[in-house]
């Protein structure tokens, strides 16, 4: 799989001619590969592709991953950005979110980590059945005990096949409360906020300089390429993604082939990204921009359908730019959707 993920790197190295800001290891177990195998990955990015000075490289690990000679590895790579899944500090939440590990090895990781790393994000689910506001606002004060850079935080969603859906289903585990997510959702906000955190967005906080400058990137717009099975890729005009087959994406690779499909995106649907990622975010919509991007018609669209959500106060709009409200905030993905610019 290392060997097909240099070889893909190396297939697409025209894709991009502006220099790599930021390396993002994720979308699985990343936290499992050796340092070899991450430095060879690291070093094909150097062969291949423009680096930008001082790049971010980060990798997503869980906590039973970060053992001592774990950490002391990746702390002698170039990695320089640990993006931590805790999800909860109590065993309770992790058995039934079937999380495979354990309360104990989330603050070890963590006090771990500390020794060897500054720029740490660490991630917190909330709206999780049975868990109430007072548990919660334990988890947020263990994870601001640590004094991290960046947090991350979403609400639960229960995907089917899995083993929490089948017991909801059951009826041996309540299903998931909406109002208790939403006020979970503005406990975290309050605190967080309170304590210097700055919310950049909907479901990601952190202190000035810290901000994730790979979700940055992919917010703002700005252009990507996705290595690996099921990888998402964006051009400014095209998205493509990978196959999800391992065995299938290492067969096409070796065979020099790309295994991904591409859609272009027109006029719609690049406006309907831009207000999606737009309005999460504390950057809002430039309506400067969608006129001069997507035309006059598009500017006028979005400001009549957003006239209902300004006078409820879940939009303002501050000179040229509408942005989501502190009221409206969990209300982000909705009020976007209402703003798509649809063809019946």
């Amino acid at each position: 799989m290392v060997q097909a993920l240099v070889r893909e790197l190396e297939l697409r190295k025209e894709e991009i001619s502006e220099a790599v800001e930021t390396l993002y290891f994720g979308g699985g177990t990343p936290s499992l590969l050796e340092k070899g195998e991450l430095e060879a990955l690291i070093g094909a990015v150097q062969e291949h592709y423009s680096l930008a000075p001082d790049p971010e490289i980060t990798l997503e690990a869980n906590p039973d991953d970060l053992s001592a000679d774990t950490l002391r590895a990746l702390a002698d790579s170039p990695v320089n950005r640990l993006s931590i899944g805790v999800q909860s500090f109590f065993d309770q939440d992790l058995k039934l979110m079937n999380r495979a590990h354990n309360a104990g090895q989330a603050m070890a990781s963590l006090e771990g980590a500390s020794r060897y790393f500054d720029n740490i994000s660490i991630d917190l689910i909330y709206g999780i059945p049975g868990m109430d506001h007072g548990r919660w606002r334990s988890n947020i004060e263990k994870a601001l005990a640590f004094g991290f850079p960046h947090i991350s935080s979403y609400a639960l969603t229960v995907e089917k096949g899995t083993a929490l859906h089948h017991f909801i289903q059951k009826g041996k585990v309540p299903d998931v409360d909406p109002g208790q997510a939403r006020e979970q959702f503005e406990i975290l906000s309050q605190i967080l906020e309170a304590a210097g955190y700055i919310h950049y967005e909907i479901s990601n906080f952190a202190k000035e300089g810290y901000f994730s400058r790979n979700n940055t990137s992919y917010w703002l717009g700005k252009k990507y390429v996705g290595i690996g099975p099921s990888a998402h890729s964006f051009d400014g005009l095209h998205r493509s993604w990978n196959i999800s087959n391992n065995s299938l994406y290492i067969k096409n690779i070796q065979e020099g082939a790309l295994p991904s499909e591409v859609e272009t995106l027109g006029p719609m649907d690049r406006y309907n990204e831009y207000v999606m990622t737009g309005l999460r975010t504390i950057w809002g919509v430039s309506l400067e921009r969608v006129a001069s991007q997507f035309g006059p018609s598009y500017r006028d669209y979005i400001q009549k359908q957003a006239q209902k959500y300004l006078e409820q106060g879940l939009l303002v709009l501050e000179g040229e730019r509408l942005l989501i409200s502190k009221k409206g905030k969990f209300l982000a993905d909705g009020i976007a959707s209402d703003l798509f610019f649809v063809t019946l």
